[in-house]
Order: C-alpha cells, then structure tokens, then sequence
C-alpha cells in the first residue's frame, strides 16, 4: 500500500488542519483552509484528483478554488453548507454535492463520506479504512466537539453524530480532525460522557 497521509499545518489566520491522502502521483485535498500557497507546496508537482471540504466554514473553504484551479480540480461539498460557501464564494458553487455512503478513490485507497452534522448542517467526515483514519473535519476533535465562533448551532446533533458514526468505527482508529491534534475512537469513546455532561458551554474554543 503506497497511500499515505500529510498534514499542512495551518497558515494565514483563520484556517485550519489540511490534510493531503496519496502517494508520489496524486493526492486528494481535504480541507484546504486559507493558504493557497502552503498547500500547493506541500502537494508539489502531484496531481490534484479533489479538492474536499468537510464543511463550509470559511477557515476550512477559503484557498478551495484557488487550490482546485491549478489542476482543473473539482470541490465536493456537503448540499446542506452550500449557503455557508456562498458567504466566501458567491457566484462559484462547489462541483460534486456529497452525499452520505459517497466514495473518493485516490492511489490505493478509498474516502468514504459520512454525514456527521451539528457543527453546521452539512459537516462530513470522511473514513478510510485501509489507512484507519477518519477526517472529522469539525465535528469532533482532541478536545470534544468543535464550536464555531464560540457557540453550537447544533449541540445535540454534533453528538449524536459522534456516537452514531465516529464511535462505531474501530476503536483503533485515529481521528484526524479540522483543528488541533489527533486522538483515537477509543480515547474519544471514554471521553464522550464528560463531553455530554459539560454540555455545549463549557469553554471550549471556537474553532470555525
């Protein structure tokens, strides 16, 4: 298995962790955040199969068409934060509308999309089980679900969709999140019910 997995630490404020799937040839884009420049450097002379954005948050959206045209690239974007992107590129919709159960194949491994709403209406995450990683984008990160400018649209939603779609995936696996370090399944499953019981305004920091 040649896929591998990079991180381009956040640039310019306000932005984000993207991360880059591939091997020498291609990669995938999740995140592009809002450094342009940063993550087409750290992709080089690769080809660029998709530009991904976990959801339409302008730290996580802002570079997407600027990284997306150098090779002509399509962005996928949740339907549901359409409105959010609109925000930062009127005039521009996202090119693949992703859905729940979608499929992003890149060198030897597939992204499968799950619909992991809470911190915006149409926030994904995205599974890849040969790397045992999951890209959760907002919805969940080191620190418990992600605020946005310090509130929860959607507090109840958000952990719902942790318990129902990141928790039940293998306990090994790691989260890769929108901000901040990683953590595993495992480690984000003993830490749940305190995340429940602090309730959405315990401090934690927007993270876009």
């Amino acid at each position: 298995m040649d896929a591998r997995i990079e991180r381009v630490a956040p640039g310019r404020r306000p932005s984000c962790n993207t991360w880059l799937i591939g091997d020498a040839d291609e990669v995938i884009v999740v995140d592009p955040g809002s450094d342009a420049q940063a993550v087409l450097t750290a992709v080089s002379d690769r080809e660029i199969l998709a530009v991904i954005c976990t959801h339409g948050h302008e730290g996580h959206v802002a570079a997407a068409l600027e990284v997306a045209a150098r090779d002509e690239t399509p962005v996928a974007l949740h339907r549901r934060d359409v409105l959010a992107w609109r925000e930062v590129h009127l005039g521009r919709e996202p090119d693949i509308e992703m859905e729940e159960g979608g499929i992003f194949e890149v060198a030897d491994v597939a992204l499968e999309v799950l619909h992991t709403p809470g911190h915006s209406p149409g926030s994904v995450s995205l599974y890849c089980e040969r790397l045992g990683v999951v890209f959760s984008g907002d919805a969940l990160t080191a620190d418990g679900p992600a605020s946005h400018d310090g509130e929860y649209p959607d507090f109840p939603g958000q952990l719902s969709a942790i318990g129902q779609e990141l928790l039940t995936l293998p306990e090994e696996t790691r989260v890769l999140p929108g901000h901040g370090d990683e953590i595993t399944v495992e480690t984000a499953g003993r830490r749940f019910d305190a995340w429940v019981a602090a309730g959405p305004t315990d401090g934690r920091a927007g993270t876009g």
